[in-house]
């Protein structure tokens, strides 16, 4: 695995190289990234209540995805997935936890270093999970020149906190917070009891404006917003987790708050999505910027909203916390006009791991070794016959008893515990729900999804299946 020495090394060849140091066919490129954001919460994935115009006009701009799948089935594993290129039986986080066991490592190479190799500016606005002040995870010391946002992800919840991180220095903001206490001292989350300054609103406003820093020389935006999130912590003290300054659309609905503040939150976040795309013709880049959306697992059931208003998993089982499908599989589209065909749907099977080696290919310069990592370029790019595929997607869980997961060809492998449980095993192209377990009739897949399980997990000290504790 290429370490910072070599990287460094790579980004001055790459700068000395005629043509590259320009930015000569080498796109910019954005990560949009929702928070508990639903296969089925978008129109385009046929969401029928909550109004998402600009995404819908992305999505048909592009290309629309329809069996990629995120990270992990909560937010740190997922996103340390995306950085990393590894899967959960590989990659360093593999769960939600505290302290260093949810930090990356000097070790750990992401996308950002090796985009910043290949002489990219690196921008990360929104929420980072990996890494804190102090620690070798924090996003300064893995490759991103910019920072704003949450650096924590419990203090993420709360979306008037009353202070956010620019690099490693504290912005006070005019919000004042009632804290919760933790069990072991200090404070985690809380709700604001003055509301004046809307977290998602002011990581909005400091991306748009690094964007138009950058817009001559190729960048990388990590645009990682915690909408729809809950504030878990607020829906416990006041029975509404969905924070957002108005209801907007959604005002005159007849609907308790808490739908009406999720279905706000993201008819917001979709507004200021095509605010992005739109500056990005402003400046007039946007045929040379790829712009990706996408969701870090399934949807949440913890603002105290109503799943069956909005169906936000559509027609797969499951939502967040689960490994069936519709706590993995998420929405994922991408522009780039120019390049990408509009109108495209796509069958292609592919996770968050595969950034790394797609922007690897992009920005021709060379990704990590040990990643778990195929490049979607050729499909981006019309170039169906060069697509490879997966041999398979894995997926580890370690909360409520644990579990493990398994994308084989058309076939999905449940197994709960992991390692010991029963494997459960379905057909997705025929039974997209996941409702038909038909282990019995098929050993042989059986057996060869129990050898993959077997095969991905390498033991990791911080993260123990039960039968390990």
């Amino acid at each position: 695995m290429p370490n910072r020495s070599i990287l460094l090394i790579l980004s001055i060849v790459v700068a000395l190289t005629p043509g590259v140091a320009a930015g000569a066919d080498r796109p910019n490129i954005v990560f949009i990234l929702a928070d508990d954001l639903g296969y089925g919460d978008l129109g385009s994935y046929g969401q029928q209540v909550i109004r998402t115009p600009s995404l819908d006009r992305m999505a048909a701009e592009g290309i629309r995805f329809t069996h990629f799948y995120a990270g992990a089935t909560v937010c740190a594993p997922s996103r340390s997935v995306l950085m990393t290129g590894q899967h959960t039986g590989h990659t360093h986080v593999r769960g939600n936890a505290r302290g260093t066991a949810q930090s990356l490592r000097d070790e750990d190479v992401t996308v950002a270093e090796v985009l910043k190799s290949a002489g990219y500016a690196t921008g990360l606005f929104g929420k980072w999970g990996l890494g804190e002040v102090g620690m070798e995870g924090h996003p300064l010391s893995q490759g991103f020149d910019a920072f704003f946002g949450y650096l924590n992800q419990v203090h993420a919840h709360n979306y008037y906190p009353e202070f956010l991180w620019r690099g490693l220095e504290k912005v006070p903001l005019r919000n004042k917070v009632e804290r919760t206490p933790r069990r072991h001292g200090g404070f985690e989350g809380g709700w604001a009891t003055e509301r004046n300054e809307y977290s998602h609103d002011l990581v909005m406003s400091e991306a748009l404006a690094w964007v138009e820093e950058q817009k001559d020389s190729p960048f990388f935006l990590y645009l990682a917003l915690t909408i729809p999130h809950a504030n878990n912590e607020a829906t416990r003290a006041t029975g509404d987790g969905a924070e957002v300054p108005e209801y907007g659309v959604y005002e005159g609905e007849d609907w308790p708050n808490p739908d009406k503040g999720q279905a706000a939150m993201i008819t917001r976040m979709d507004r200021d999505v095509g605010a992005l795309l739109g500056r990005l013709g402003e400046l007039g880049i946007d045929d040379r910027t790829l712009v990706i959306f996408s969701s870090d697992n399934g949807p949440h059931n913890e603002s105290n909203h109503d799943l069956l208003k909005f169906n936000p998993s559509g027609s797969l089982r499951g939502i967040k916390r689960d490994l069936y499908d519709g706590g993995i599989r998420v929405p994922f589209m991408a522009r780039w006009p120019g390049t990408i065909e509009p109108g495209q749907v796509s069958d292609h099977v592919g996770y968050f791991g595969d950034l790394m080696a797609t922007v690897g290919e992009l920005a021709n310069v060379e990704a990590p070794s040990n990643i778990d990592s195929i490049s979607f370029a050729p499909t981006l790019q019309g170039r169906p016959s060069e697509q490879r595929r997966h041999d398979y997607l894995y997926w580890e869980f370690y909360e409520a008893g644990s579990s493990q997961a398994v994308r084989l060809r058309q076939w999905k492998g449940v197994r709960k515990p992991m390692l010991t449980g029963r494997l459960e095993l379905y057909d997705v192209l025929r039974d997209e729900g996941e409702r038909y377990d038909v282990a019995r009739n098929h050993p042989e897949i059986v057996s060869e999804i129990e050898g993959i399980m077997k095969e991905a997990h390498v033991p990791h000290p911080n993260w123990k299946p039960p039968s390990d504790r």
